[in-house]
């Protein structure tokens, strides 16, 4: 309870006892009983409205971040975002840019550098960087110290080109053989009857 032994317990019993009186005692604890329920109840409630307020304050905080969210994506959408036109913008620029042609004394062969330092020993393959690739993707020259990969030259055909007459040739193929296969039934029909 409150740190209280069975013998502390007692002897305050035995007070109570003798100043309240047995016949006033049994009113007296059922008091005591009534006043501690009260208190409980009392600070049941206390913390249920400070929890409530604790809640009612997360969720102002919640709120407030809803609502940027809401005006960002809101913000996103009145400037028309449209992230399939955009990625179509962009593979079409870079299909339709020129190539570029590097300046002469940009690039070195690896096979000349390796020549150049008397060594018989092949170099080890270096990783190409980061501003390298972006470099030729970019078209310029890339930084000479680093090394350069080919990069495959783009496709002249259209692949989507290129799948659509393949469909379509598979289907002509289909549409064939399931008229041969009608014809054959009928045949066999025909003979048959």
């Amino acid at each position: 309870m409150l740190d209280m032994s069975w013998g502390e317990i007692m002897v305050i019993g035995a007070v109570a006892l003798i100043v309240i009186g047995p016949k006033d005692l049994p009113k007296a604890l059922r008091t005591i009983g009534q006043v501690t329920g009260k208190l409980r109840r009392m600070a049941a409630e206390f913390q249920g409205q400070f929890n409530e307020a604790m809640r009612e304050a997360e969720l102002d905080e919640v709120k407030k971040q809803l609502q940027g969210v809401n005006d960002s994506v809101t913000s996103v959408g009145s400037t028309n975002f449209n992230p399939i036109q955009t990625i179509r913008d962009e593979l079409k620029t870079s299909i339709e840019a020129p190539e570029k042609a590097p300046e002469p004394g940009a690039v070195q062969d690896v096979a000349q550098v390796t020549s150049d330092q008397g060594s018989s020993d092949p170099a080890p393959a270096q990783p190409t960087s980061d501003s390298s690739v972006q470099a030729v993707v970019e078209g310029r020259a890339p930084d000479p110290t680093d090394p350069l990969i080919d990069l495959p030259p783009p496709p002249t055909v259209d692949p989507a080109k290129e799948i659509a007459e393949s469909l379509r040739r598979e289907a002509e193929y289909e549409a064939q053989q399931a008229a041969l296969a009608e014809q054959l039934s009928e045949k066999s029909d025909a003979k048959a009857g």
